[in-house]
């Protein structure tokens, strides 16, 4: 099986597209993917396959058959083309398929994008979307959202390990804190601590949500799209870029249910799909220099940051407490700014972790930089947690 890297990446700003077509904002992301790992589009490019990773392309924005129309659009004709769709997975999902079909032989290089255009319908309408993902007679039925399932989550972490509202504040301002030195992140604007948890105007600040998630604790509704290029690492040296190696992906489903979970506390899928990515990469937690957990809702990049072994079970809130997860800390996590301030274009956000990861260890995360990282993980978080991909990037020795 031959092994597989990135050779580009590529990011447009995340928040609300200003004018064009879904088509338009993928292209934007994928173009400048090409151009970081130097591919001229037209004949002879070189591209073999185009995976595009999208949730609610056909009912958000009235365009299906995506991916064809993005190789058309990009003059890269004759490429295979795919769309992908595993919810808010979409994106990693795209990613080891990408993967598969190179490490299989079938492809050398393979060019992945991920976009969602979520900002054209209102905010009610964008959660009734998502909540498709739930089970429709046991759960979208009877009125359960993601925001819901989050909060009722964190009421159970909150009685069960004593997470606090302000510990999720804590890691909501960290990941804002790293966001603002993210051109491409959707907030750059830093809550302070005080305002949004102790002051006696804190409830009109920081709403609740869903009962005990409040603003700060959830992330925004985004619109953007990410790409990477990936290449068989014996085909690499054509491009502009050294590759960055895809070491371990892992990918476990839970119950659809969720209520069906024999601990309902644990994130099964996460701990078991991170156990695969290790074993892949032959690595440990302790090798992780850096890490893009999905942090949709802040309990997430808690438990998350369990699950995958950086802290034990329940002591996730104290190392944030502690500034463990803060760059310069045992293990920074959400460089980027996270779902929570760099923003969650549901197709979009996988691509999107491993962007973040390839700037890492390349050393180009200016302002956000983690030093000397050679090995990061990412956790792309499907459903709430039925479907989660885990993957391990690694920098080459020189």
């Amino acid at each position: 099986m031959r092994e597989v890297g990135i050779v580009g990446v590529g990011h447009s700003k995340f928040g609300k597209m200003s004018g064009g077509t879904f088509t338009d904002m993928l292209s934007m992301a994928a173009m400048e993917a090409l151009d970081d790992a130097g591919v001229k589009t037209g004949i002879g490019h070189g591209v073999d396959q185009v995976f595009v990773s999208t949730m609610g392309a056909g009912i958000l924005n009235k365009q299906s058959g995506i991916a064809s129309a993005l190789v058309d659009y990009l003059n890269l004709r004759p490429a295979m083309a795919e769309t992908i769709e595993n919810g808010p997975a979409s994106g990693a999902s795209a990613i080891k398929l990408g993967y598969m079909a190179i490490a299989s032989g079938m492809c050398d290089c393979v060019l992945v994008v991920g976009g969602e255009m979520m900002r054209v319908v209102s905010g009610w309408e964008g959660t009734d979307f998502v909540a498709t993902m739930l089970h429709p007679e046991a759960e979208y039925d009877y009125g359960l959202t993601l925001p819901a399932f989050a909060g009722l989550y964190t009421k159970l972490c909150m009685e069960k390990y004593g997470v606090t509202e302000k510990d999720l504040s804590i890691v909501s301002v960290k990941n804002h804190e790293n966001a603002v030195h993210n051109p491409v992140a959707h907030i750059h604007v830093v809550p302070n601590l005080y305002c949004i948890t102790d002051d006696e105007d804190a409830h009109v600040m920081n709403p609740y949500v869903a009962e005990p998630l409040r603003m700060y604790h959830c992330c925004p509704v985004s619109d953007g799209s990410a790409a990477v290029l990936l290449c068989a690492m014996d085909k690499a040296d054509r491009f502009n870029k050294k590759p960055i190696k895809i070491a371990g992906i892992g990918q476990a489903t839970d119950t659809h249910v969720v209520a069906e979970r024999e601990v309902p506390t644990d994130l099964l899928a996460v701990r078991l799909s991170a156990e695969k990515a290790y074993k892949m990469a032959g690595l440990t937690p302790q090798d992780i220099d850096v890490a893009e957990l999905h942090d949709a809702f802040q309990i997430l990049e808690i438990v998350e940051s369990e699950e995958v072994g950086f802290f034990k079970r329940g002591e996730g809130h104290i190392a944030a407490r502690n500034g463990e997860t803060k760059i310069g800390g045992k293990i920074p996590i959400n460089t980027s700014g996270g779902l929570k301030a760099k923003g969650h274009p549901l197709g979009a956000t996988g691509v999107s972790q491993v962007v973040e990861i390839v700037k890492q260890l390349r050393g180009e995360a200016t302002g956000r930089q983690v030093e000397g990282a050679k090995a990061g993980l990412t956790v792309n978080f499907g459903g709430f947690g039925n479907n989660v991909v885990a993957m391990i990037l690694t920098k080459e020795e020189e």
